[in-house]
């Protein structure tokens, strides 16, 4: 029997809350195979569970990957079409952290016999959950919500200029959800005046969130892209318990705010 790939939490609310990119398992002969650097898994959306664990209280549903995105990433399309075309893009099965650091020995990359297996036992897995979860949402309540949570190091020249601003509401310019649902989300966060926030800024949402925001058919998709020292020390990868403390208040009342609106709009 195959290991899991995924944790999931039922919940009653019409919401599904994926984290992609939260992973931190390695299959030991890819592990044997990549570098020091490969190894301390940089480049992982660090401990978001443990930040929103206000979730099952809420009623949300929770779709958690237990791979590191280093096995292959579950936000990206599986065929490898780039996400952002002309800008610097990370692969389906990525090959450097985003501080360009290969992540293999030399030669030891995986090729596409490798790479079709991983989108077998991997990313298909974690996509048939999601999928099936947001049909019975939608089949049960008339529609489905879906927030994809992410985070990111709050500097990063590879990606962008600059610090990111806190908070980076995406939409895919306004494709994947009603209009009224990103500006009431951003109204939201530009509340919380401590932390800054953008709407389909430099991370407009991902493959997950294109792929499966349907408005037009009663689905609502919206990712978050969350900078990492609001909630955590980005040297050392370790949960802040005093920042986190701070930052949940808005996380949360984003999320109620999206479930609500959804009511109203369906």
């Amino acid at each position: 029997m195959a290991p899991p790939t995924f944790l999931f939490e039922r919940g009653p609310l019409p919401l599904l809350v994926s984290m992609p990119h939260v992973g931190t398992q390695l299959p030991a002969d890819l592990a044997a195979r990549m570098t020091p650097e490969a190894l301390r898994l940089a480049d992982t959306d660090w401990h978001l569970p443990q930040l929103y664990d206000f979730l099952e209280d809420m009623g949300a549903n929770v779709l958690v990957a237990i791979n590191s995105r280093y096995v292959i990433d579950l936000n990206r399309d599986p065929a490898g079409q780039a996400l952002y075309p002309g800008m610097d893009n990370t692969e389906l099965c990525p090959l450097r952290t985003f501080e360009r650091i290969p992540l293999y020995a030399p030669g030891a990359e995986p090729n596409a016999d490798e790479i079709a297996v991983r989108v077998a036992a991997y990313w298909q897995p974690y996509h048939d959950k999601l999928a099936a979860t947001l049909a019975e949402l939608r089949a049960r309540h008339g529609y489905a919500l879906l927030f994809d949570a992410h985070s990111i190091k709050s500097v990063l020249p590879r990606f962008f200029a600059g610090r990111l601003p806190d908070f980076n509401l995406g939409t895919a310019d306004q494709a994947s959800a009603d209009p009224a649902v990103g500006e009431s989300l951003l109204d939201v966060a530009r509340g919380f005046g401590a932390y800054t926030s953008v709407l389909n800024g430099r991370y407009k949402g991902g493959y997950i969130t294109r792929r499966y925001g349907r408005p037009a058919q009663q689905v609502h998709a919206v990712q978050l892209e969350l900078g990492w020292d609001s909630y955590m020390d980005e040297a050392g990868f370790a949960f802040n318990d005093s920042r986190a403390a701070a930052v949940r208040p808005a996380l949360r009342a984003m999320i109620e705010q999206f479930v609500a609106l959804g009511a109203e709009l369906n």
